[in-house]
């Protein structure tokens, strides 16, 4: 395969190069899989991502190879790509604004796969909207605690969110946790959503202290499932429903249904399954887009 190709997406001419690279070496996935599985997955990722500053997770190297977080548009974008200068709250550069690139069409998407952008991470609010139309909760286990206790805690989570009029939708985080988010009005500061989170964890800690913990100390988490509520915080991103993560092998944060989390049958899931399920279920997320209620003040 030739180093540099030309391809037309949606009527804008991209570069591509280096298709057969191998970006996953333990999976011998390459970067032309990358590319397809990001222009296949695109109509159920998008709506996700849609208006959302993205800060991507780069690995020129493959996910064996050094990464790095870019936030900036980086040089050379293309001047068909969406960049929108927004706030940066606790810049690690002490920047005032950053140049953030918007993924609202299939040409960005395929453009910044190309560039070994493997994880996509996502605020839980849009580009001028007056707060976050997303709730979300990271389940962290600690070990020995897994996949499993985190569906246990998941269960809970989404009883008592429901409790609020909350509807909780269950993913994978690609990796040894889940994360559950609700959609919400959108008209309420993030500050207020990321209290309410706090207080349902602690509650929740508290009716169970021997499985799960509300805290960030880390000394406090093994055996246990770490109820994580600060990625409501309004500078905080959280991995994107269909994104790539980057583990020995190229899975998935990916959308579960209810009846698996019951079942206990949690476990990472894998691009090429991704693909098969969004033929089965469509976007299980679909109903994150229209839930509009508001939290409890």
């Amino acid at each position: 395969m030739p180093d540099r190709i030309l391809v037309h997406v949606d009527g804008r001419q991209l570069e591509l190069s280096n298709l057969d690279k191998v970006l996953y070496p333990a999976a011998g996935y390459t970067r032309g899989e990358i590319i397809d599985y990001y222009t296949r997955v695109s109509p159920v990722l998008r709506p996700h991502i849609q208006n959302r500053p993205l800060t991507r997770i780069r690995y020129p190297n493959g996910v064996d190879g050094n990464s790095f977080f870019e936030k900036n548009a980086p040089a050379g974008v293309p001047p068909w790509v969406r960049v929108e200068t927004l706030p940066a709250p606790g810049s690690t550069r002490d920047r005032e604004t950053l140049d953030y690139v918007v993924a609202d069409d299939l040409p960005t998407l395929v453009y910044l796969a190309n560039l070994a952008a493997l994880e996509l991470h996502v605020p839980q609010w849009t580009v001028g909207s007056a707060g976050p139309d997303r709730l979300v909760v990271d389940l962290d286990p600690g070990a020995p605690a897994g996949l499993a206790e985190c569906a246990e805690v998941a269960l809970l989570l989404r009883d008592r969110l429901a409790a609020d009029g909350l509807t909780a939708l269950p993913k994978t985080s690609g990796r040894k946790g889940m994360q559950l988010m609700c959609g919400l009005a959108g008209n309420q500061p993030a500050e207020a959503v990321a209290s309410y989170t706090h207080r349902v964890a602690a509650e929740l800690a508290r009716q169970h202290p021997k499985t799960i913990t509300a805290q960030m100390t880390k000394s406090l988490r093994p055996g246990k499932v770490f109820i994580d509520w600060s990625q409501n915080n309004a500078a905080k991103t959280t991995v994107a429903p269909y994104s790539l993560r980057a583990e020995p092998a190229p899975t998935v944060s990916a959308p579960l249904t209810w009846p698996e989390v019951e079942a206990g049958t949690v476990r990472p899931l894998l691009a090429t399954e991704v693909l098969t399920r969004i033929e089965e279920y469509g976007d299980l997320f679909a109903d994150l887009i229209t839930a509009r209620p508001e939290i409890p003040t």
